[in-house]
């Protein structure tokens, strides 16, 4: 393949030199075996996950306060018991690569950056981990933050990490309303914030959020405040110099292998946020693999992926540090002051590995955009990306605005195991618009029907052998009712995912979208529900419906059909209005491509949107094949949908 085709070969210094060539190499010193590739790998990973997983730790040499039992003990998905007896920290992990040779972290703002030497990442994570067990922060209490991308969420994150607090975060553009119904679940002990954010050349004031937030939270105990903006605060709030003045030694908890380390969010699609708890050794355990075997991260590299705290790539991120790179921060719009705004960042903080979400990359390649002709970029060597199927077209970008091959590391998966299932590896070829290949470890088929698995067909993800980053549980769901509805209801014991995806004979996958209706824009997972929590309080507005649309371009379009109430009518006025609640209640990132005006809203006979179906109809699927029309209300509704979908074809 040509050298900018979006393609990449590995040559025989990457061969060579690669993680994963050092791991099959141990494998067979060390009497595990030997393998010939990578699909023989992966196969034996999958078909004996007791096997890999121990091959996991101890090539990375877990440091484990009391040893495991046995791999496995409860094998059964949902409740398979991961490394029974074994206690540990993630703390532990991080700190185990402290060094004076080179930053733990930098971070950049649109302000500014500042470097962070490990020493002082470890005596402000001790001084806030004393801070917090001052306060009487225990184990399985909850830390929260309210936070943009700045180094003390990693700090504050790994102090609660170290005495086995539980850590959640959100960041500061999630509306008010998002944030007290994520953070608020979990009945938090302290929460840190900023006043405020700089974004796209703009100061912006949060105080009045915070405040609504900490009074929305009578659980705290102490609300801790990082002057990202200098502002004035009231006095019961702490400094963050006051919080965390300690000389102290970093103390850290040993915690069981599946001790809650860090509450995330679904993104909201069928009501209320569901917190999916993430424990200690599967997070441990699976970053370590997926950021060295499957990423290529080496120590020393200097990673950066754009993200919000409120996605899952931030964790990822910050795991960066178990494997001793330098983890770039950048607090700030990836397109100020132009769209090329991340690759000046990238180049002025000498990033080896930088990622983004698909979406992101797409609009600088809309520009044409040549970062590598403006900017220093020659030592970046790998570029990720993910939160949506990224195109052929945009491999071939990246490669031609950088001007030279290098590989595109596309990576699926999601905050429910925050990992990937499929991405790449070093010696693996990269074809353009394809995913190289299915993680080590991940069970993962392709299923049709009630369950047949295909090769080079679409369909369903589903993972059919449990691995140590699926969620210890959901929060407040004692009985594990919502967890097995999550995963398990379509086909017992074995995870569906909602993504629509192709695997090819030679390994590589091609992820379609999803299959169910969760939102997915700019690689942000969003949830409908809160967009109809904001349009249903209007009463010019009787119904809505939103959906997604994956477009064979690498688009993605996102309409809000609304069905207003006797006698309103709809014009820019009204429009202007739905944009504006949505911003308000939801967040900016909420608002929709189009509101269109439909007759009504068809919904199932027990009262629910058809999302999926409509969604369908939109791309292209008759209204019969879509849904089956003696299980809806209105199936004389469906005629609008198709109508706009012809309109906007033609």
């Amino acid at each position: 393949m040509s050298e900018l085709s979006g393609g990449w070969i590995p040559d025989e210094a990457t061969l060579a030199g690669a993680n994963l060539t050092r791991f099959i190499t141990w494998l067979a010193e060390t009497g595990r075996g030997e393998y010939a590739d990578y699909q023989g790998l992966w196969a034996k990973s999958v078909d004996d996950i007791d096997w890999f997983w121990d091959a996991v730790w101890t090539y990375f040499d877990i440091k484990a306060d009391s040893p495991p039992r046995a791999v496995l003990g409860e094998r059964s998905m949902p409740g398979a018991e991961w490394f029974p007896g074994a206690t540990l920290n993630y703390a532990t992990e991080i700190f185990r690569h402290a060094t004076d040779e080179r930053p733990a972290l930098i971070a950049v703002g649109e302000d500014g950056s500042t470097e962070w030497s490990w020493a002082r990442l470890q005596r402000e994570t001790a001084a806030f981990a004393t801070y917090l067990r001052n306060l009487g922060v225990a184990p399985g209490d909850a830390v929260v933050g309210y936070l943009p991308n700045v180094a003390e969420a990693v700090v504050a994150a790994l102090a609660a990490a170290s005495v086995g607090a539980i850590w959640a975060v959100c960041n500061q553009d999630v509306s008010v309303d998002g944030v007290i119904a994520r953070l608020g679940q979990v009945e938090p002990a302290v929460l840190v914030a900023t006043d405020g954010s700089v974004y796209a050349g703009k100061r912006i004031d949060r105080r009045a959020e915070l405040a609504t937030i900490r009074h929305a939270m009578p659980t705290l105990k102490a609300t801790v405040v990082v002057p990202r903006l200098g502002l004035d605060i009231d006095g019961d709030t702490v400094a963050w110099a006051t919080a965390v003045q300690a000389h102290a030694a970093l103390d850290i908890t040993p915690v069981p292998f599946a001790h809650p380390l860090w509450v995330m969010f679904s993104s909201g699609t069928t009501g209320k946020p569901k917190g999916i708890v993430h424990g200690h050794g599967g997070v441990v355990l699976e970053h370590l693999k997926y950021l060295t075997l499957q990423f290529e991260l080496y120590p020393g590299d200097r990673f950066l992926w754009y993200s919000s705290t409120s996605w899952m790539m931030w964790n990822l991120l910050v795991s960066g540090l178990l494997v001793d790179a330098t983890i770039v921060l950048y607090d700030g719009s990836p397109t100020h002051p132009g769209t090329d705004g991340l690759w000046r960042v990238a180049a002025d903080a000498g990033v080896t590995v930088l990622g983004a979400g698909a979406g992101y990359l797409l609009a600088c390649a809309k520009k044409e955009l040549t970062p590598g002709a403006s900017y220093p970029l020659d030592g970046l060597r790998a570029v990720g990306s993910t939160g949506s199927p990224l195109p052929a077209s945009g491999f071939r970008w990246v490669q031609q605005g950088l001007g030279r091959g290098v590989p595109v590391i596309s990576m699926s998966g999601g905050t429910d195991v925050c990992t990937a299932f499929i991405g790449g590896c070093s010696i693996l070829p990269v074809v353009a618009g394809e995913l190289s290949c299915l993680c080590l470890g991940a069970a993962i088929e392709a299923w049709k029907g009630e369950g047949h698995p295909v090769i080079g067909e679409e369909g369903e993800l589903v993972v059919t052998k449990p691995m140590p980053s699926m969620p210890v549980s959901f929060w407040n769901d004692d009985d594990g009712s919502r967890y097995r509805a999550a995963y398990f209801d379509k086909y017992p014991g074995v995870w569906c995912h909602g993504d629509w995806i192709t695997i090819s004979d030679r390994g590589s996958v091609v992820v379609h979208g999803r299959s169910d209706a969760t939102l997915n824009r700019m690689g942000v997972r969003m949830g409908s529900a809160e967009i109809y929590t904001a349009v249903e309080r209007m009463p010019e507005v009787q119904d809505c419906l939103v959906v997604g649309v994956e477009l064979d371009d690498g688009g993605y379009w996102m309409p809000l059909f609304v069905h207003l109430a006797d006698g309103v009518e709809f014009d820019d006025a009204l429009r202007s209005n739905i944009v504006a609640e949505i911003r308000q209640h939801a967040s900016p990132r909420h608002v929709p491509d189009d509101i269109l005006d439909v007759p009504g809203i068809p919904r199932t006979l027990t009262g629910k949107r058809l999302e999926i179906p409509i969604k369908r109809i939109l791309l292209g699927a008759a209204p019969d094949e879509a849904v089956q029309q003696s299980s809806i209300d209105r199936p004389d509704l469906l005629g609008a949908f198709v109508a706009y979908r012809r309109s906007r074809v033609s």
